[in-house]
């Protein structure tokens, strides 16, 4: 696990990356947010987990595209509604809009994770800006 919107999975003994479908998680250096958005995603998916992944797509770096469930939890829906991700409002083709733009708001209000901030970067912001 590199950051808080992608893992590794194995699958029949081939290592796969995973990029969590739907949503984008703060980078690293977008400190301290980045680097707790990455332990979150570690405390909600032990390493060695077993998880389903519903695919949605291939991204341009070869990386499989996916909602990621583990013990029936949507783990992408659970970072977003934590404030550990947003919606990632270009790339949502394959997901329940309603559902991530609901919980989105529901950690707007709460001002959590990343909502904290009274101006929030948004990780295509901080990318672009770098």
């Amino acid at each position: 696990m590199s950051d808080g919107d992608s893992i590794a999975v194995e699958i029949n003994g081939d290592r796969i990356r995973v990029r969590l479908a739907c949503i984008d998680a703060p980078e690293l250096a977008q400190d301290p947010i980045g680097t707790a958005a990455r332990d979150r995603l570690k405390q909600l998916l032990p390493l060695g987990s077993v998880v389903r992944l519903r695919t949605i797509a291939e991204d341009r770096y070869g990386r499989t595209v996916a909602e990621v469930f583990y013990q029936e939890q949507n783990l992408n829906l659970q970072l977003v509604r934590e404030g550990y991700a947003v919606v990632y409002r270009q790339f949502l083709e394959g997901c329940d809009r309603d559902a991530y733009f609901s919980v989105e708001l529901e950690a707007r209000q709460k001002k959590l994770g990343l909502w904290q901030s009274s101006e929030p970067v948004m990780p295509w912001n901080f990318r672009r800006g770098r």
